[in-house]
């Protein structure tokens, strides 16, 4: 499965509300620790097909950044990925801790 960028609020809160779990990358386009943790991201969606992943670009979507930041209730950090259940988060990680392997064992958790 490939990973969906999206860059507005109402695609978020479409996503909110049409699927169960799913992963969110926010992602900066001049950060080298971002480009690893796209990079991982990346790997662990070609491969997990069960859960689908979006990103956004912070950079170009610095308003939906900050609406997700708000409305996750947690500090903005790039890169930083969330896993949504039910239009919550059930766990994040930022920076290094962005890999495949720590994506694959929160959906054990």
């Amino acid at each position: 499965m490939s990973m969906t960028k999206i860059t507005t609020v109402e695609e978020w809160e479409k996503l909110l509300s049409d699927e169960e779990q799913f992963y969110f990358l926010k992602n900066s386009t001049t950060c080298p620790i971002s480009t690893q943790a796209f990079d991982e991201t990346e790997k662990f969606s070609e491969e997990a097909q069960s859960v689908p992943v979006y990103y956004l670009n912070v950079q170009e979507a610095r308003p939906l950044s900050n609406e997700i930041a708000n409305h996750v209730n947690v500090k903005h950090e790039s890169p930083q990925i969330f896993l949504v259940e039910g239009g919550e988060v059930k766990w994040h990680a930022s920076h290094w801790n962005v890999t495949k392997d720590t994506l694959s064992k929160a959906l054990d958790k």
